[in-house]
C-alpha cells in the first residue's frame, strides 16, 4: 500500500512538471511583437484589456456605460450588490447616495475591498457614473455631482 502512494506521487509530481514545462514553452513562444504590442496598449498579465491599468484611462462616454463596465461586476447589473467570496453593497435603495460627494469620494478613494476606480476616469467620468448610480435603481437623488466637486475631492 505504501508503494502505491508512493508511485502515485511520483506519478503525481512528474505530470505537474511536465504541465509546468508546457506552459514555459508556450509562454517563451510567444513573438516578441505581441508581447511589445501587450505593454504598449498597457495591458498586464490578469488584465486582459488593461481596463484597471491606472495609467490608462476609461473611454467609456457615460454613467450608465461606466457602470456597467466597472461597477456591475461586483455590485451587479442590478446594484442591488452580492455576498459570496467578498461583500459588494447594493447601491439600489441605499440611502448612502443622498450625499453625491459621498459618492463621488467612494469612486475615487475606494472603501473597504473597493479599489480606487476613480483614478483611471476623468473628473466628469466620475462625476457621470456617481450621478447615475444616484439616479436609478430606485436612487432618486437629482443634485447632480459635478466635475470641478470631484476635481476637488481628488
Amino acid at each position: 500500500m505504501k508503494i502505491a502512494n508512493w508511485t502515485l506521487g511520483l506519478a503525481a509530481l512528474a505530470a505537474a512538471g511536465s504541465i509546468t514545462a508546457t506552459a514555459l514553452a508556450q509562454s517563451s513562444a510567444e513573438p516578441a511583437s505581441a508581447a511589445a504590442a501587450a505593454a504598449a496598449q498597457g495591458s498586464r498579465p490578469g488584465d486582459a484589456d488593461g481596463a484597471f491599468v491606472t495609467t490608462r484611462a476609461f473611454s467609456e462616454p457615460d454613467g450608465e456605460k461606466l457602470y456597467k463596465r466597472v461597477c456591475a461586476g461586483c455590485h451587479m447589473p442590478d446594484a442591488k450588490g452580492a455576498k459570496g467570496a467578498g461583500f459588494y453593497p447594493a447601491l439600489a435603495g441605499n440611502e448612502k447616495m443622498a450625499a453625491g460627494g459621498y459618492v463621488a469620494y467612494v469612486v475615487l478613494k475606494g472603501l473597504n475591498g473597493m479599489p480606487p476606480v476613480g483614478k483611471t476616469m476623468t473628473d466628469q467620468q466620475v462625476a457621470d457614473v456617481s450621478n447615475y448610480v444616484r439616479t436609478h435603481f430606485g436612487n432618486n437623488y437629482t443634485d447632480a455631482v459635478t466635475a470641478e466637486e470631484v476635481k476637488a475631492a481628488r
